[in-house]
């Protein structure tokens, strides 16, 4: 291992899934990780310590905290929350933040996580007429461009499809409570829209890969996915694994613009019909790292599904 990769890697988002996912993936890589919270007494956080990572505080509105976090630091993972019209400038804000701080410290490779078809966002159909959430779109396409254009020696953007954790607690309750409540979907998505669908692990694992040999990664924005099904597939590959009975039905646009998400997840649903993330899955397999099947992360996580 050459001397800066004995430097720490720092991990924003380290207590969430994919942060979580990136830590997991360097600690077994034998890389020294740095991790960013705003409260390192959480229980999360201490958890982290007990594995031997350098937990710190940060907080993205503080400069001079990223400036402590960041010093001495080899490589960035970076990650900041979506944004939506109740909160429509954090991640900006925040991206603007973090990434400014990383070009102070000399940070040499940052890979940032963002979602497969950010930047590609006038190109769907009706964008012109405002048929999808452009906050969502357009803030995530501006941190990328952040990422690009701030001079670091290397940077990979990650651009994850939908991600498999988001079938068990606590995302699930967010994406699909009905799934708790009533052991069922219940979307705008149509019963024959697949879904591309990639593992949080194997988020951690491209980073991983990319901050041993950022050389190979550098300047590439990687769409990120091992598979695709559709709800009612892969409500079936849940109820053979829990031996529950699992469903998916597609509500009607009155249906869905009665559930709490109300306009906004009816649009971000009915996105999978018209667009999706059509992620290249031939692309991502030429990286030559392993992915995790939608069968087998079912499998693992069999005891973590809260059906209805």
């Amino acid at each position: 291992m050459s001397d800066s990769q004995t430097r720490p890697i720092l991990v924003t988002g380290a207590t969430g899934k994919q942060g979580g996912a990136v830590v997991s993936a360097l600690l077994q890589a034998g890389r020294a990780v740095r991790a960013m919270t705003r409260d390192p007494s959480s229980t999360a956080a201490l958890a982290l310590a007990a594995q031997g990572v350098d937990v710190v505080k940060g907080d993205f509105h503080d400069p001079a905290s990223l400036d402590a976090a960041l010093a001495g630091v080899e490589s960035l993972f970076s990650m900041q929350m979506g944004s939506h019209p109740g909160d429509p400038d954090t991640e900006v804000v925040t991206g603007r933040a973090l990434i400014e701080a990383a070009g102070r410290a000399g940070v040499d490779t940052v890979v940032h996580t963002s979602v497969a078809r950010a930047g590609d966002q006038t190109n769907f159909v009706d964008w012109d007429k405002g048929r999808w959430e452009p906050l969502y779109w357009n803030n995530k396409s501006a941190v990328i461009d952040m990422v690009k254009a701030q001079g670091f020696r290397h940077w990979v953007i990650l651009k994850p499809a939908m991600i498999m954790d988001n079938l068990v607690p606590p995302m699930v309750d967010a994406m699909w409570p009905s799934l708790r409540q009533r052991g069922r979907f219940e979307t705008a998505v149509d019963a024959d829209t697949r879904i591309d669908w990639i593992a949080a692990q194997d988020i951690g694992v491209f980073a991983a890969a990319a901050f041993a040999d950022p050389a190979r990664f550098h300047l590439h924005e990687i769409d990120l996915a091992a598979t695709f099904a559709s709800l009612p597939e892969v409500a079936a590959k849940i109820s053979h694994a829990t031996g529950k009975p699992v469903s998916a039905i597609t509500l009607s646009k009155e249906e869905s613009l009665a559930q709490p998400y109300g306009e906004l997840g009816y649009r971000h649903e009915t996105w999978n019909n018209v667009e999706g993330y059509k992620v290249d899955l031939a692309a991502v397999r030429d990286w030559g790292i392993p992915l995790t099947s939608l069968d087998d992360f079912i499998a693992q996580n069999h005891d973590k599904f809260v059906i209805g």
